[in-house]
């Protein structure tokens, strides 16, 4: 049933509590900050086995916040790491016809390497002044343990006021998102009666700049391969056997080169079935917003632009397909020389998906490209680290119109509607198993070193995003659902 924008008899008093619940929010601004602290002192690397009780315990630390915001909260088992679900049935009239929320987001963060390049440790989150006001340095201070931060916030300001949302909101949070969700997809086929919602609200992107709010409408998707070529049984003295035998770096090298052609397409067969031309209406809109090529790329060193000719940085980033490697090692990588030809070569390799692009598909035709250009002797080996679809919202979604007037209420003005390089695995999952979409409401920078040494969050980005989420739970509940 699509739903319409119908005011309950409720609205009136729904709008003055939520007043009172963001007049709570920014009262309460100092103790969330001692919260937000205390979930990044947990070093939650979820790629990394040594920390598999540290990820345990971040999401323990979460399951007991939200017991303390009236939901029913649990820790549940995966194939890998743990995910957290709570519900909550919501308070007042209005929850038993408002529409069912899911709040997704990942505790789990990228490992901190390298550590000699934060200005203070990674897990020992420092509150320091920037240009923009003070900010929080930490390891996931804003991917995603912030923003996950400024919606449980939210949460907390109305049980407060309210005694708990305005509408049902069950919370799902994954421990493995920065390590390629293996387990998210097999927990939603077993848990989808559990997770029963009407819309996804995600936190996990960002705005346009500090003063103005962002609703993402565009996620491009991503296929990560891991690929090693093995060559020789052992490695090989560089003497006695080099010009007479493949060797893996080499022959690895080569196939890397091959993947764009002289104008920076790729070459990858069939790599742009599915990939759609902007509209008109659409690039008009993005010319409109005044992006600056220096300004983006200043803050990281770099004069100009690269990448496939006849597109600006934002159509690259926002609407076309990508192929990059992200990390290739083999042989000897230790101090000083030795003079061997490595048994094997690794490079691990992602593809950002635009439109229609099927994972899948691109997943086979990057196999089957390495491999055609494999010597005698060589054979390749893949591993999958996630594959998942492109997404898009639309723009007459009553989810979306609510969103943007939640969002204007909070900055005093309307947010833009923007693409994001990045993807969101779950996002995609969620929209195939459960059958919801999402709503991509971010709050973070493009300077916050997402990824980086020394990421971080400005505060006012934290609190104005726990704002907005009051604000959105608030205008859910106007929408007659059910």
């Amino acid at each position: 049933m699509t739903p319409s924008l119908s005011p309950l008899d409720t609205c009136a008093s729904t709008a003055t509590l939520q007043s009172r619940v963001i007049a709570h929010c920014e009262a309460d601004e100092g103790k969330a900050v001692e919260r937000l602290c205390a979930i990044l002192r947990i070093p939650s690397i979820s790629t990394d086995p040594a920390y598999e009780r540290d990820v345990r315990r971040a999401a323990d630390w979460l399951a007991a916040d939200l017991t303390t915001l009236g939901f029913t909260a649990e820790v549940c088992k995966t194939i890998g790491h743990p995910i957290v679900v709570a519900h909550h049935p919501g308070v007042g009239a209005a929850a038993k016809h408002a529409p069912r929320v899911l709040f997704y987001g990942h505790y789990d963060v990228q490992p901190a390497d390298p550590l000699d390049l934060w200005t203070s440790p990674p897990f020992e989150p420092a509150i320091v002044n920037g240009p923009k006001g003070p900010r929080v340095v930490a390891r996931g201070a804003v991917d995603d343990k912030g923003q996950v931060m400024s919606f449980l916030e939210a949460l907390r300001g109305w049980h407060a006021i309210a005694g708990g949302p305005p509408v049902p909101v069950t919370v799902m949070l994954e421990g493995e998102e920065e390590a390629g969700s293996k387990s998210l997809e097999p927990f939603l086929h077993a848990a989808k009666d559990r997770l029963v919602g009407d819309v996804c609200i995600v936190s996990d992107t960002g705005m346009w700049d500090i003063d103005t709010p962002a609703i993402t409408t565009r996620l491009r998707g991503l296929v990560y391969l891991e690929c090693t070529i093995h060559g020789p049984s052992r490695d090989l003295h560089s003497g006695m056997y080099g010009g007479a035998v493949p060797n893996p770096i080499q022959v690895l090298a080569d196939v890397v080169h091959s993947f764009h052609d002289a104008d920076r397409r790729i070459t990858v067969a069939g790599f742009y079935e599915g990939v759609e031309e902007l509209s008109p209406q659409t690039r008009a809109q993005w010319e409109s917003l005044g992006f600056s090529d220096a300004e983006f790329l200043g803050d990281i060193g770099l004069p100009c632009g690269f990448g496939e000719k006849g597109r600006s940085s934002l159509e690259r980033t926002w609407s076309r397909p990508t192929l990059e490697v992200n990390g290739i090692f083999g042989g000897y990588t230790g101090k000083g020389a030795k003079t061997v030809i490595g048994a094997f070569a690794t490079a691990k390799i992602s593809c950002r998906l635009v439109g229609q692009q099927d994972p899948d598909r691109i997943s086979a035709a990057l196999k089957a490209h390495i491999i055609e250009r494999l010597p005698a002797g060589c054979r390749a080996e893949f591993e999958s680290h996630g594959a998942n679809p492109a997404i898009s919202v639309r723009e007459s979604s009553p989810y979306l119109t609510l969103a943007s007037k939640a969002l204007e209420d909070v900055y005093g003005r309307k947010p833009l509607l923007i693409g994001t390089g990045g993807s969101i695995p779950a996002v995609g999952s969620i929209k195939q198993i459960l059958g919801m979409d999402s709503l991509l409401i971010g709050f973070g920078l493009d300077d916050d070193c997402v990824h980086s040494p020394n990421e971080k969050f400005e505060l006012r980005c934290f609190h104005n995003g726990t704002k907005c989420h009051a604000a959105l739970l608030g205008e859910l509940a106007s929408l007659k659902q059910r």
